[in-house]
């Protein structure tokens, strides 16, 4: 039986704030090639979700613990959707190929995921123009944006290299 109790998310939230990324994963599916993955992601409030999209597979998000700020863009980097899981949402559902987003709004927040497999690393076409690269310079600037933004706001695509 796989569970996720109270002492493995609390284990993964110290895992989380000891990691450069400030973030942890535990896997409930057993291999990377499995054809849905599963996983709880503990993230802090400092870690850096770039906007991005999945060609191949629609996301599912539930938040565990904490609050999370989802946001949709289209191609152009509006703002089209925004909902926080864990206060107005319970869970969000974003289809293939949609540009989004997600912040940490809570120290020792715990989101769940699952969208289909096989487990596919990123690629830089995965990324929003201009942030197919991590920037810790830019970090707490995009976190804050996010956690202001509302539908119809721009975040500018193409603004870095």
């Amino acid at each position: 039986m796989k569970q996720l109790d109270t002492p493995s998310l609390d284990r993964l939230v110290e895992q989380a704030r000891m990691s450069p990324r400030l973030r942890m994963n535990a896997n409930l599916h057993e291999h990377l090639d499995d054809p849905v993955q599963r996983l709880a992601i503990a993230m802090e409030p400092g870690t850096v979700i770039r906007p991005h999209r999945h060609e191949h597979t629609w996301e599912l998000l539930l938040p565990l613990r904490g609050r999370f700020v989802v946001l949709w863009f289209d191609n152009s980097g509006h703002v089209t959707e925004r909902v926080v899981l864990g206060e107005t949402c319970q869970a969000q559902e974003t289809p293939a190929g949609v540009w989004h987003a997600v912040a940490s709004l809570d120290a020792g927040g715990i989101i769940f995921e699952v969208k289909q497999g096989p487990y596919r690393p990123f690629v830089a076409g995965d990324f929003a123009p201009g942030y197919a690269h991590d920037d810790a310079a830019r970090d707490g600037v995009l976190n804050a944006w996010y956690r202001q933004a509302q539908v119809g706001d721009r975040l500018a695509w193409g603004a870095a290299g």
